[in-house]
């Protein structure tokens, strides 16, 4: 807003002895000039505006907003026993119940954990050390998987890795197969690539085009042999990896204490509890719900 206004010149004693012949008052030409162009821009505004509003009342295109995700599933349908879940849709049962073990629950009664409702294991292959990066097998990893197997339940292992290039990746993968040595397999085997606490984890620093990249070739070495394959994360790891750097592999989601998940994205299996209690474990337990389209 101008707030300089112009102002009159004050009238001589002439002017003012001559009342009979009033001299008229100078005209502010400069100060209308300058309202004149603020009127011309405002009312220009006001058009442009208008404008604006018309074309995207007509249907002027625009960006659109993100389209939400919709889960595939209904969680109205899990229903929770204790610790154990169920998925059910339209009153059919639509889930398995299962368990991920390592060397660290130590041996296990593997009849004993069929005869408590567990459907399937995962058990852990080997793993790859987060500080100088050599290979190591589960100290169970035959044990657990035979006896497994012959207690009736579903199969399929994991295998921490912590490569930092597609070679080394491709180099866990080889590791698997000879740790599997041909054994079939009924579920797939997970690429299960972590942070440490650590800070000097060798990974830890990955971006997440190197590490889905990693990812691919571990799982494409392991398809090549014939084994189906999976990967696990949770929210943090899967973002790192980029739905669209996965290639359709389907993923094993890790998410604990919640009602139902959260995730924004498509999994075929919830690793939902770390502190599950099974029948012939001696201590607590991942407990995983896999769902019918993890098939």
């Amino acid at each position: 807003m101008n707030t300089n206004k112009t102002l009159s010149p004050r009238p001589s004693r002439r002017d003012t002895a001559r009342a009979h012949a009033p001299r008229p008052r100078p005209v502010q030409r400069r100060a209308s000039s300058r309202r004149v162009v603020i009127g011309l821009f405002a009312l220009a505004l006001l058009a442009l505006a208008a404008g604006l509003l018309a074309g995207r009342c007509a249907g002027t295109p625009h960006a659109a907003a993100p389209a939400a995700y919709v889960s595939p599933y209904d969680w109205t349908g899990l229903e929770r026993n204790g610790d154990r879940l169920a998925y059910y849709e339209d009153g059919a049962l639509r889930s398995d119940l299962g368990v991920d073990v390592s060397s660290h629950q130590g041996a296990i009664d593997w009849p004993a954990v069929a005869a408590d409702g567990v459907d399937f294991a995962i058990v852990r292959a080997g793993n790859r050390g987060y500080t100088e990066g050599a290979l190591y097998a589960d100290e169970r990893f035959a044990e657990n998987v035979d006896g497994a197997k012959a207690a009736g339940l579903a199969t399929g292992v994991y295998f921490f890795s912590q490569a930092v290039t597609p070679d080394e990746a491709r180099e866990e993968a080889d590791f698997v197969l000879g740790l599997l040595a041909g054994r079939p397999l009924d579920l797939p085997v997970a690429f299960d690539h972590e942070p440490v606490s650590d800070n000097a984890g060798r990974a830890n620093r990955l971006t997440g085009p190197e590490l889905a990249a990693c990812a691919r070739a571990f799982c494409e070495r392991i398809e090549q042999a014939g084994y189906d394959t999976l990967v696990y994360g949770n929210k943090r790891d899967i973002a790192r990896f980029g739905g669209d750097d996965l290639d359709g592999r389907p993923v094993w989601f890790a998410e604990y204490n919640m009602a139902v998940p959260t995730g924004q994205f498509d999994f075929v299996m919830w690793q939902y509890t770390s502190a599950g209690t099974v029948a012939g474990i001696s201590t607590r337990v991942d407990l995983n719900i896999r769902f019918a389209a993890a098939g």
